[in-house]
């Protein structure tokens, strides 16, 4: 994998590049690689080898505290001493100055490792979060802490009747001091579900950020999102310096969620205010809770991508080792087969060939994709005009595809990793079972493959009157002008014209009668189609970057390139049929008729 993160990064995004801006001038190539030699060994040395322990070992409850493997602590410990949690921030908060790009690909490798140990996203986002909308005590107290690897944190959004529908936080806020020193402070009931990193013993100290909704005067509560704001809770009370009082705040575990995969996470339910009301600061103003928090929720998205991709990396390579070394059967000829032949590696057959090359074509184009991403981030904040406003609506238009497309094919993927393992692959004698278990979580996660879907087609694509979907049509057009001028590339750069081209008469015709209704009920075949294409596109560009070359690596890349053109990309007709034509089955299937 490490070859192939090189490459996207040197050789097809030129990140070094990014050394010449003020905000980066510390680094190099050499510093850049220096960053990714520590995390792979520490991702080979810490987590990898205990990815088939914390699968087994699933975290428990032990006197009322959650207990984990001893290897999940030490991991964190190896990766908070790394600097990696505050790797992206400047010297003021004990960061490198790091791209955002680097970080992700450095990151990438723990993923890659073991991904339920690599658990780090949510305090990291949670930390950025506060330095975006925090105030300058809350910043100090609270987002030094997580970035120091002393506490970690979480998000607390989803309730065990609401899930998704934010709409329905039933959570509520009493105000108690509006001039607190850490931020205006209430005290909070309700119940909050799905929170991954709810408990545990790993840090001294957990930062909830929890939303819920304000108790107006005359005791009610603003209905809809408009009434959602965004409280720091933590799991132990701290004084205006951040040091820790000894009380507990009244949060209350209330239980595990025992996962398919992702087990050496906690996943837990958790209670706030059983006794007087858990104390919260408020971030921000009140009824701008979501807004804030959509700002971890992005970064978690393109970090659910990430891990999504790294199990696809994972599953790939363990079913490439696997076909290598497993004999069985023998070539057919024109006389038919030879039994008296040595059986030759399953690797030999064609089909196989088939398995291996679309898990390759998932995995390094979803790793593409969410690179591509992460240097849109850098982009978004040390280009100048208009480079940094393209990026960053180029990079909202992308969000909801580098979650959800990861997710759902290299899912695909991994299942194709346990089909090349035949019989064996179903068993845990071998670790491709666990990371499709592990791979299934992330179409749920940080908003549904459907949400996604409703996200992309009923926002992003008509925002700005398409500024967005102009903009990305501008860029694959771009590279389907460079790979039309040479002669190995000119039929997908064709096919690719025509894809594009398809999936805007699709995204007219969804809103053709205007009826929201209508457009969005074929939004998850929309969102596959404009994956495909998306990923197309981020393939031909990386081919194109293997020009000249004819090493193994090169040619592996343009296969990947040409397998996807000849056996994905032409389902983008199926998807886009019942979107132009606005197909009601869906929508007007009755629930008796089930």
């Amino acid at each position: 994998m490490r070859a192939t993160v090189d490459f996207l990064l040197h050789e097809w995004l030129h990140v070094e590049r990014l050394a010449a801006r003020a905000r980066f001038a510390e680094h190099s190539r050499e510093t850049f690689g220096a960053v990714l030699d520590m995390c792979e060994r520490i991702a080979r040395e810490k987590y990898a080898p205990f990815n088939r322990l914390i699968d087994s070992e699933e975290p428990r409850v032990e006197n009322g505290r959650v207990v984990l493997p001893r290897a999940t602590h030490e991991a964190w410990r190896a990766y908070a001493a790394s600097g990696m949690l505050a790797a992206a921030q400047t010297s003021e908060w004990g960061g490198m100055n790091l791209p955002y790009v680097v970080e992700a690909a450095a990151n990438a490798f723990f993923s890659k490792a073991s991904v339920s140990i690599s658990a780090a996203l949510l305090t990291v986002g949670n930390a950025n979060l506060l330095l975006a909308h925090g105030t300058p005590r809350q910043k100090k107290v609270f987002a030094r802490a997580q970035l120091e690897g002393r506490w970690a944190g979480t998000m607390c959004l989803s309730e065990p009747q609401a899930g998704s529908s934010l709409s329905d936080v039933a959570t509520r806020a009493v105000t108690e001091d509006e001039h607190d020193a850490l931020g205006p402070r209430f005290r909070l009931t309700g119940s909050k579900m799905w929170i991954s990193g709810g408990e545990h013993e790993i840090t001294e100290n957990i930062v909830h950020l929890v939303l819920a909704k304000i108790v107006q005067p005359d005791g009610t509560l603003i209905a809809g999102t408009r009434g959602i704001s965004l409280f720091i809770v933590p799991k132990h009370l701290v004084d205006a310096e951040g040091h820790l009082t000894g009380q507990r705040n009244d949060i209350a575990l209330a239980g595990l969620n025992h996962k398919c995969g992702w087990r050496g996470t906690t996943n837990t339910l958790l209670n706030f205010g059983e006794r007087a009301g858990a104390l919260g600061y408020l971030v921000g103003r009140p009824g701008e809770g979501l807004r804030c928090m959509f700002h971890m929720m992005n970064e978690a998205r393109i970090g659910i991508g990430l891990a999504a991709a790294m199990l696809g990396m994972a599953g790939y390579e363990a079913s490439l080792a696997y076909a290598k070394q497993r004999p069985q059967g023998r070539p057919i000829t024109g006389a038919g087969k030879d039994a008296s032949q040595p059986q030759v590696p399953i690797i030999e057959h064609a089909d196989v060939k088939r398995m291996l090359l679309a898990q390759k074509a998932y995995a390094e184009g979803a790793l593409a994709l969410l690179l591509y991403c992460a240097r849109l981030v850098d982009e978004q904040h040390t280009a100048d005009e208009p480079a940094s406003r393209e990026a960053a609506l180029l990079l909202e238009l992308l969000t909801p595809v580098a979650k959800s497309w990861p997710s759902q094919w290299c899912l695909e993927g991994n299942s194709l990793a346990i089909q090349v393992h035949g019989g064996y692959g179903y068993t845990r004698d071998f670790p491709v079972e666990q990371y499709w278990r592990d791979q299934r979580l992330n179409m749920i996660h940080e908003g549904t493959h459907g949400i996604q879907a409703l996200d992309l087609l009923g926002r992003k694509v008509v925002m700005d009157g398409g500024a967005g979907l102009k903009l990305l049509a501008a860029r694959i057009s771009a590279t389907i002008e460079r790979a039309g001028h040479a002669s190995e590339f000119a039929g997908r750069a064709n096919a690719l014209a025509a894809a594009l081209q398809s999936l805007g008469a699709a995204t007219k015709a969804a809103w053709a009668s205007g009826v929201p209704e209508e457009a969005l009920a074929n939004a998850t075949p929309y969102l596959e189609a404009f994956g495909h294409v998306v990923i197309a596109w981020t393939l031909l560009d990386v081919a194109l970057a293997t020009q000249g070359r004819d090493d193994d690596a090169a040619c592996g890349r343009r296969a990947a390139a040409r397998y996807f053109f000849a056996y994905e990309l032409p389902k983008i007709g199926a998807w886009l049929a019942v979107v132009n034509s606005r197909e009601p089955a869906c929508r007007e299937m009755k629930e008796s008729w089930f």
